[in-house]
């Protein structure tokens, strides 16, 4: 850092702060530039869920960072809970600057979804089609059909719902939930009640995606099928956009940041459940853009009342996305200019 041209600031994201807050600020002092922290969240909080708040690393993390992130001179954060804290408890006066999508997570037109979806069917058990076309002139996933003369896109007539999770396969998501409540929506089907079979993706690696592999192999589903790929970083953003419902296990380690997966999802207008913790609320808004559950049951009845008369363009599922088309949330660019710039501006 040092070799670099003079800076006027240097921006730093945190976690990860260690040594990260202690080095940029020796460099701010050598460059008498500015040293602004961007809280994503506490890094000791992190270590935490390895190590449990007690171990004496942990507690070193946390006076580490409290330490050197007082000495800098502005700060940013993801959430107004965690502004409050900063302040309360770090005497840390910070501005909050939401994530916000990219400008390419949005809504993925049917043309695109087909071609996903027959790219995806190449590796992917759950994308093949489920029973031949009538037409042999037809190109077909489980969720499409190209007519081969007219080159027509539609959906095909039974297609199983499409639920979507992306995660790092790390402890502060526990997937099991989702599992239980996948088994629940399962006995739903088989008691008689009327839902679409269900294609579950879970995207990501991990430390912990062989565990849940292992559990996922000892279910035997009839309506379900679930595959964890790893998408391509371009398919992504289009697989959040063709799908139906997102699902989001991620709980803070501090309690304080939001999960930018559902950010994404929203970006892309697909409605999300997502697991309760302290300052979701600021994101997710129950019954508006979606539902947030405490438990497996919880889910597994929300998933069952979102799936009722799928793909009805009608009910909960339709109304959650409409209102997020309507939101017009802004992008992360808009933000940044509307948000820190302005600050930069009145510092100067």
């Amino acid at each position: 850092m040092l070799r670099i041209e003079q800076p006027s600031y240097i921006l730093l994201q945190n976690p990860p702060g260690l040594p990260g807050i202690a080095v940029a600020w020796v460099a701010c002092l050598f460059w008498r530039s500015k040293l602004i922290i961007d809280w994503h969240n506490y890094g000791y909080s992190v270590m935490s869920l390895s190590h449990g708040r007690n171990h004496p690393i942990v507690q070193i993390a946390k006076w580490y960072e409290k330490l050197f992130g007082r000495l800098s001179d502005y700060n940013l954060c993801v959430t107004n809970a965690m502004k409050e804290d900063l302040w309360v408890n770090w005497n840390i006066k910070a501005v909050t600057l939401y994530d916000k999508p990219a400008s390419y997570f949005k809504e993925t037109p049917l043309e695109l979804q087909h071609h996903l979806y027959m790219k995806l069917a190449r590796d992917y058990e759950p994308f093949k089609p489920r029973a031949e076309s009538v037409s042999s002139n037809a190109e077909r996933s489980a969720f499409t059909e190209r007519d081969g003369k007219s080159g027509r896109m539609t959906k095909t007539r039974g297609r199983p719902a499409l639920l979507i999770s992306s995660t790092s396969w790390t402890e502060d998501e526990d997937f099991s939930v989702l599992l239980r409540a996948l088994k629940d929506y399962e006995r739903f089907i088989n008691e008689g009640i009327e839902l679409p079979p269900l294609v579950c993706v879970i995207t990501g690696k991990g430390p912990l995606k062989d565990y849940y592999n292992g559990l996922i192999k000892e279910l035997h589903f009839k309506h379900i099928q679930i595959c964890t790929p790893w998408l391509e970083a371009e398919d992504y953003p289009l697989l959040l956009g063709a799908a139906d419902l997102g699902v989001c296990l991620h709980k803070s380690s501090s309690g304080l940041d939001l999960p930018m997966k559902v950010v994404d999802m929203f970006g892309c207008c697909l409605p999300v459940c997502a697991i309760h913790f302290q300052c979701l609320n600021e994101l997710v808004k129950h019954d508006e853009n979606g539902l947030i559950f405490r438990d497996s049951d919880e889910l597994a009845e929300q998933l069952k009342m979102l799936f009722l008369g799928f793909p009805a363009r009608e009910g909960k599922l339709h109304n959650f996305r409409k209102n997020l088309r309507a939101s017009k949330q802004l992008r992360w660019d808009e933000s940044w200019d509307q948000t820190v710039l302005p600050l930069f501006g009145q510092n100067e």
